[in-house]
């Protein structure tokens, strides 16, 4: 039977797309879940009595299991045998259970002095449970960006993965905006259960998607980009490890992100406590990132499809993230309309970076190694999600205390944030550098990074 002949369904515009935003609407419950704690810094330290320290290990722990039990690697491996169906399910399974014990860890052991394995028992339960969500929400950003490759093969697929970026960052900027009011006006514990609400309507969701997809392979014979030569092979990670261009892309993801994500961990105190931004407001200015994020990259997306110039756009969002870290360390800075502008322009980097890397990686790899290739960049990425908090808690901790507020009745410390600062530019400095590397190597082995997406 010859099928070519056949419109298939992700042929059809209001198909692929209702699919994009079918899956992007459980990486929306996921990115909520991420970030909702983030903005609670002070009321754990407060409500609970965590230390820096603790909240640096607990932010930590969400890439704990995927560094040193490798279970992003695992997660490749389980997509590339048992496809995007079953690993998108899976992953959400593990997002809603490990939302679950974090709550259950919070509600339950909050504030408790039992210690278990050297941690305080709330401590150490919120960060296993942020661990078990970390494992299923990284898979899941593999697994959803393997579903884009497939749906928008030949089609706009650095736009849908810039929509996707977008939508997702939708969920963060929310969690930034909502978690100090919900908080005060409810209970430290109720965002948290929002999030694990949302997740499980994310599950329904991916669930939902199962149906769209699994008729879209009833429509398609078995070919090159779907068939048995997608399946894993150590011959395909020797490929990829061996290709030069990995090394690079990957450092520049985990450098660029290293400087974003665990940031904003620790923004709202740097807005509050260095910029007298009030604390009810505090995690919407930490958010706005993720809100240029959703307006941005799929218009940058839209534009490298048609123009290209990926690795030059790396290079300058690399470039935008040494400014806004460089003059946050500044200490005689105060000015809060200078902080925000900074986010702004983190905002505009964090749309500029991803929209170009992601595609980008699709270009360095035929179709058969993008699963493993995403899945060991992801890995590299999660050690600097593991490590940077934890390294800037323990830096807080240690060397940045200046004194102590009590407010009502709960004594929290006051921080200089300027040695993380410094310490996030350098970081950024790394990252332009290994921009420009790649730049360079794109000419020397020929990506095609510099060229648009859509051919004309």
């Amino acid at each position: 039977m010859n099928q070519t002949s056949n419109q298939k369904l992700n042929d059809k515009t209001w198909a692929r797309w209702s699919a994009l935003f079918v899956v992007a609407f459980t990486m929306m419950a996921a990115y909520y879940v991420n970030d909702i704690m983030a903005p609670l810094k002070s009321m754990l330290e407060g409500e609970l009595h965590w230390t820096s320290g603790e909240f640096g290990f607990f932010t930590g722990a969400y890439s704990f299991l995927n560094v040193f039990l490798l279970m992003l690697i695992w997660g490749g491996l389980i997509l590339d045998k048992f496809g995007i169906r079953f690993t998108g399910m899976l992953s959400a399974i593990l997002m809603v259970g490990g939302t679950i014990c974090e709550y259950a860890a919070i509600t339950r052991f909050g504030g408790t002095e039992e210690m278990l394995f050297g941690y305080k028992l709330d401590v150490f339960m919120a960060s296993a449970g942020y661990s078990v969500f970390g494992v299923g929400a990284e898979v899941a950003g593999i697994t959803v960006t393997k579903i884009i490759a497939k749906w928008f093969h030949g089609k706009e697929m650095a736009l849908a993965m810039g929509v996707q970026v977008a939508l997702a960052r939708v969920g963060s900027q929310v969690a930034y905006a909502v978690a100090i009011p919900v908080a005060k006006n409810w209970h430290l514990d109720t965002p948290l259960l929002i999030g694990a609400i949302l997740l499980v309507g994310g599950l329904v969701s991916f669930l939902c998607f199962t149906f769209m997809d699994r008729k879209l392979d009833r429509q398609v014979t078995i070919d090159t980009s779907c068939g048995d030569d997608e399946k894993f092979s150590f011959k395909d990670v020797v490929a990829v490890v061996s290709n030069p261009g990995f090394w690079l892309i990957a450092l520049l993801c985990v450098l660029f992100y290293s400087c974003v994500f665990p940031f904003q961990k620790f923004a709202t105190e740097l807005m509050v406590t260095k910029y007298n931004v009030s604390e009810d407001i505090a995690g919407t200015f930490a958010g706005l990132p993720a809100l240029g994020a959703l307006f941005l990259t799929p218009v940058f997306g839209g534009m490298i499809d048609r123009r290209g110039k990926a690795a030059s756009i790396m290079m300058l969002g690399a470039f935008m993230l040494i400014c806004v870290h460089a003059i946050y360390a500044i200490p005689f800075i105060h000015a809060s309309w200078v902080a925000i502008i900074l986010m702004i322009i983190l905002g505009i980097a964090f749309s500029l970076v991803p929209s170009a890397m992601w595609p980008s990686v699709a270009k360095i790899f035929p179709v058969k190694q993008l699963g493993t290739a995403y899945a060991l960049i992801f890995f590299i990425q999660n050690i600097g999600l593991w490590g940077i908090p934890a390294l800037i808690g323990s830096v807080l901790e240690n060397y940045c205390i200046t004194g102590q507020e009590v407010v009502n009745g709960k004594t929290t410390n006051l921080y200089d944030y300027t040695l993380p600062m410094c310490i996030f530019t350098g970081i950024a400095i790394l990252s332009l550098l290994v921009a420009f590397l790649l730049k360079s190597a794109d000419k020397q082995y020929g990506y095609g990074l510099e060229k648009a997406n859509l051919k004309k």
